[in-house]
C-alpha cells in the first residue's frame, strides 16, 4: 500500500507562486510515474503535468506550460509541483497520482485558490 499526501496549497493572488508538495510513504518503488491532476468546482478533474520518476521525462498540460514546473527528490519520495504566474482559473482542488506498477494510488487533494 502506497499513501500520497499534498500540501502547500492556499490563497493566493493572480500572478503570485505556489508550490505544492506531495510525499510518498509505504511500499514505493524506484520506477513509477507521479502526475498533478486538479478539480475545478463543477469540473471534470483534468491532467496537469506528470514526471516519470526514474528518468526524470515531464509532460505538462497545455494550460500551463510555461508557468508550472513539476519535480522530484528521490530521497525524500516527494513530488513537486512549482506554480508561477498563477490566473483565477488555476483555481480547484490539486491532487497527486502515483502509479506503480499495475496500481494507481491518489492523495487527498490540496485546495489551490487564485484570487482576482
Amino acid at each position: 500500500q502506497v499513501q500520497l499526501v499534498e500540501s502547500g496549497g492556499g490563497l493566493v493572488q493572480a500572478g503570485g507562486s505556489l508550490r505544492l508538495s506531495c510525499a510518498a510513504s509505504g511500499r514505493t518503488f524506484s520506477s513509477y510515474r507521479m502526475a498533478w491532476y486538479r478539480q475545478a468546482p463543477g469540473k471534470e478533474r483534468e491532467f496537469v503535468a506528470a514526471i516519470a520518476w526514474s528518468g526524470g521525462s515531464r509532460g505538462y498540460a497545455d494550460s500551463v506550460k510555461g508557468r508550472f514546473t513539476i519535480s522530484s527528490d528521490n530521497a525524500k519520495n516527494t513530488v513537486y509541483l512549482q506554480m508561477n504566474n498563477l490566473k483565477p482559473e488555476d483555481t480547484g482542488v490539486y491532487y497527486c497520482k502515483g502509479t506503480f506498477g499495475a496500481n494507481v494510488y491518489w492523495g487527498q487533494g490540496t485546495q489551490v485558490t487564485v484570487s482576482s
